[in-house]
């Protein structure tokens, strides 16, 4: 039997799968991906991304600008409506205009949420991994994995027959019924199954209803059905999801009766309609109750199944896999300690439970039959939810009376470790740019120009004793605080300097000069990246 040898086996050709293997390939880590679908998704599936997987996939050159440029059709608005039809007379609006809701983003971070389709977006990302180079191979299904001290050992299906395949981590993105985290006994919690969807993609001319109500969303209840409907800018692919009543079955959607549904959900008995596609989805809150699995990783749905409502369950995914991409190159290339990928689990599965748990809740209100005993309460602030979340973990150091809080208000910068670190305008050489555009590559040693040269010096010592990948910068130096607001941001007016890692996160503060910046840095790195030990450097700066 054929044997190949990889760094990184992603299970999944989904969000986090594709965006794991574009991230690991644009940071040179050979990888390969296996799917059992003959290709990237058919329906559009979810649709939006969230302007925190923006930031993680903008540093992948052209990346965001193909995301940008795909088009949906949905427009520069987004309104959501509960309603019995689309000719409802009096809907509810529960979300009046995108602009309105998250007006604050714009003075928060530097990327926009990106409107489009997940089969689009799928098809961007696997384009970007295979240019960059990872190893794509679809109607490839994973059949067995074998785990021990020094590495995964899979065999992996496709036409030419059997393959085993030897690799250092795999990444398990392998949907919410995830056969891998079966196959590894990975215990799960959450409300479990909630119900189950038939998902209709149609084409019909819409333009009389929804360019006069200007509705992007709909969450339907009537005598018929109860269901969501994402509509185009009227003539084109929509989609209709209807709820399964009790004893349903897949049979039970024919064409026509698909045809009928549509009508109803419309209000017009007799809309031309066209049947695309048609396919089934189970609706799911359910959390694995770990992470890691030895040398597996779970991402995407196979880490945290939850309702669509919300539309963050896609942005979450893509999250999962550029998160996963960052911390496996510092592991593989020697820069960071095999402990350091436990933060993984640490760091993501309280923000995965939080996001499934606002969805969940989201579902109480805007669904009905669902039940909202023993359902959590809607968020307080969901939009500053989509760029206020924290961290705390090894490889974050926290200052001393730190709250242990997992969310903050994105509009009130503050810099310590933990938070993401905040958006200020620069100026490097005559061109505006963000803060955000300096994360994604490695390390970065931020400082005040007034006294922040040793705190370079002791950048460059330390980066080449780690042999860690390390920028080091001076604000007002080279790059000019166009607002006058970096100090404040990140609360180092008193000559400290701020560590911020690859994924744009603060990982270490020094508010002040220190006595010693070279050994309190070195200190602080070694305990981030789990250096408490030795491990053979290579080239990583």
């Amino acid at each position: 039997m054929e044997h190949e040898r990889v760094p990184v086996l992603v299970v999944g050709g989904g969000y986090a799968g594709l965006s794991a293997a574009a991230l690991l390939a644009w940071r040179e880590i050979p990888v390969m991906l296996v799917e059992r679908h003959p290709g990237t998704s058919v329906q559009p599936k979810a649709f939006g991304v969230g302007p925190r997987a923006v930031e993680m996939l903008r540093p992948v050159p052209g990346l965001e600008e193909q995301l940008a440029n795909i088009w949906t059709g949905i427009g520069d608005t987004m309104r959501i409506a509960i309603a019995k039809s689309l000719t409802d007379p009096e809907p509810h609006m529960i979300m009046h205009d995108e602009h309105e809701e998250l007006a604050f983003l714009s003075r928060v971070t530097p990327v926009k949420t990106i409107g489009a389709p997940q089969a689009e977006i799928e098809r961007v990302l696997r384009r970007k991994a295979e240019e960059l180079g990872a190893d794509l191979r679809f109607s490839t299904e994973l059949r067995s994995l074998d785990q021990d001290g020094d590495g995964v050992t899979a065999v992996i299906r496709d036409a030419d027959g059997d393959h085993v395949v030897r690799a250092d981590y795999v990444v398990a993105a392998d949907g919410h019924r995830s056969p891998l985290r079966r196959m590894l006994n990975v215990p799960t919690s959450g409300k479990g199954e909630l119900g189950r969807m038939c998902s209709i993609m149609f084409d019909a001319d819409l333009s009389g209803v929804v360019r006069d109500r200007e509705v992007t969303l709909w969450y339907l209840q009537n005598d018929v059905f109860t269901g969501v409907l994402v509509s185009g800018t009227g003539v084109g692919a929509h989609v209709l999801g209807v709820n399964y009543a009790d004893g349903q079955s897949e049979s039970d959607f024919t064409e026509q009766r698909c045809v009928e549904l549509i009508r109803t959900a419309i209000g017009r008995p007799d809309l031309d309609v066209r049947i695309l596609d048609t396919t089934s989805f189970d609706l799911a809150h359910t959390l694995a109750d770990t992470y890691r699995a030895g040398r597996v990783f779970f991402a995407g749905d196979a880490a945290h199944t939850m309702p669509p409502t919300g539309g963050q369950g896609g942005s979450t995914a893509l999250q999962d896999g550029c998160d996963l991409a960052w911390r496996l190159w510092l592991v593989i290339t020697g820069q960071a300690g095999p402990d350091f990928l436990d933060t993984y689990d640490t760091e993501r599965r309280p923000i995965g439970a939080l996001t499934a748990d606002a969805q969940l809740a989201n579902l109480g209100v805007r669904m009905p039959p669902a039940l909202r005993v023993g359902y959590p309460e809607p968020l307080d602030d969901p939009a500053g939810a989509l760029l206020g979340f924290r961290y705390h973990s090894t490889a974050i150091i926290d200052e001393p009376g730190d709250d242990g809080s997992i969310l903050e208000d994105p509009r009130v910068p503050n810099g310590r470790p933990g938070s993401r670190a905040p958006h200020v305008v620069l100026d490097w050489d005559g061109q505006r740019m963000s803060t955000i555009d300096l994360f994604g590559s490695g390390f970065v040693l931020l400082a005040a120009k007034s006294a922040g040269q040793p705190w370079m010096d002791a950048g460059r010592l330390v980066k080449d004793r780690l042999q860690v990948r390390l920028t080091r910068l001076l604000v007002d130096d080279e790059l000019m605080d166009v607002e006058g607001r970096f100090t404040e941001a990140y609360g180092v007016r008193g000559g400290g300097a701020v560590l911020v890692r690859p994924d744009g996160y603060v990982a270490w503060r020094s508010l002040d000069l220190a006595s010693d910046p070279t050994t309190t840095l070195e200190t602080a790195l070694r305990h981030i990246l789990s250096r408490h030990r030795p491990h053979p450097p290579t080239a990583a700066a």
